[in-house]
């Protein structure tokens, strides 16, 4: 009886909590709307100036696809980044470009075995550890870096461009939009009341747009619901994908270090900008996870590894493991992180992105055959 009234009292606690806190937020979005305004207005000033031509954008006679998105981070561009260079890579000769976002230096860079984050950043550095025989380079110019990447290595057969959607500088051959499943873009707003770059209607521009990390069961219905929400333009073909997590992977001695098979806690610590999908996956391993997140493209320091550490140590049991993602492990095998954190059971979850049913075989036809043509 006394455990029935707790339970009816915390569903009342959490209830009045969650509203109370979508009133905050709808008033705050209703403070920062007239800032929301004026930047969407210069967004959208912009893209008229590039559709009137008075701003210039150059389209090349090479293959160019963009992978981009409307929402500021977290729709998965690295992964289908990844999709798109094995779908390639194997026929033909792919690079990459890309911003470097956060790196130290500045201009056009092709990425070597000496490359490390702050030279070049982290996703550029993640592709040419996972890729040998892809050309990558960052130009925070990516007009200029196009030409610079055909100059030096004329053979190419496509170059995929990362976070290009609106660097329109660029008029790519085939413009790939992602969307967020849990946050599809007609349910956002612009920035700074929503994560929106632009206004929607500059979804218009792309040819492709992909639903991302949507779930692994994926009914018809549900399809049928997002696309009448996405309302697609007559040029556009919309697919859905999901994400696949690989066994963890030893970030210091994955050859010797195994994921152990029952494990009480895990500490993950992250810094991208949504991490929701690998708590779930990561949630059904162990009794407890305990997470540490920092901002995007966060730049780890010493005290950043020494509270890792003494949170580890905290944790009161044996069974325990650290787990972060590929992308972090980038920014962390630095001189002095590295040395503190060889002696702990950190891991990575290597990912992966698939297409439902009949969407990948599409998808896959449509990416072959723009290149092929072009």
């Amino acid at each position: 009886m006394l455990g029935s009234f707790f339970c009816k009292k915390c569903i009342w606690v959490t209830f009045f909590y969650n509203l109370g806190a979508s009133i905050m937020t709808r008033i705050f979005q209703v403070i920062l709307y007239p800032f929301a305004l004026c930047y969407g207005l210069i967004m959208q000033i912009r893209n008229w100036l590039f559709d009137l031509h008075i701003l210039p954008s150059r389209k090349f006679d090479n293959p160019v696809i963009s992978i981009g998105n409307l929402t500021y981070g977290g729709t998965g561009k690295t992964p289908h980044i990844e999709y798109l260079i094995r779908l390639l890579s194997p026929k033909m000769a792919v690079a990459t470009l890309s911003r470097g976002y956060g790196r130290k230096s500045s201009g056009f860079i092709i990425a070597s075995k000496e490359s490390n984050v702050k030279y070049i950043g982290d996703e550029p550095l993640q592709f040419l550890k996972k890729f040998e025989s892809v050309k990558v380079a960052v130009d925070e110019k990516r007009s200029r870096g196009i030409a610079l990447l055909l100059k030096k290595y004329p053979e190419l057969d496509v170059i995929l461009l990362d976070d290009a959607f609106q660097h329109r500088y660029v008029q790519p051959g085939l413009s790939i939009l992602l969307t967020d499943y849990h946050r599809l873009y007609p349910a956002d707003y612009i920035l700074p009341t929503g994560t929106l770059r632009e206004f929607k209607c500059g979804v218009k521009r792309a040819d492709i747009i992909v639903v991302t990390k949507t779930p692994k069961i994926f009914s018809p219905i549900t399809r049928r619901r997002i696309l009448q929400d996405l309302r697609p333009g007559n040029h556009q073909r919309v697919y859905f994908s999901f994400i696949k997590y690989n066994e963890p992977i030893a970030v210091y001695d994955p050859l010797n270090l195994l994921f152990p098979a029952k494990v009480s806690n895990i500490l993950l610590f992250t810094g991208i900008a949504n991490d929701y999908p690998l708590r779930e996956y990561l949630e059904r391993m162990c009794r407890e996870l305990i997470v540490i997140k920092f901002a995007d493209h966060h730049p780890y320091s010493l005290n950043d590894i020494e509270k890792i550490i003494k949170t580890f140590h905290d944790l009161p049991t044996l069974k325990k493991i650290i787990v972060t993602t590929e992308k972090d492990v980038m920014r962390l095998k630095t001189p002095g992180l590295s040395t503190n954190l060889k002696s702990l059971p950190l891991f990575y979850v290597p990912m992966e992105i698939d297409f439902h049913g009949t969407d990948k075989e599409n998808f896959d036809n449509e990416i072959l055959k723009y290149v092929a043509k072009t």
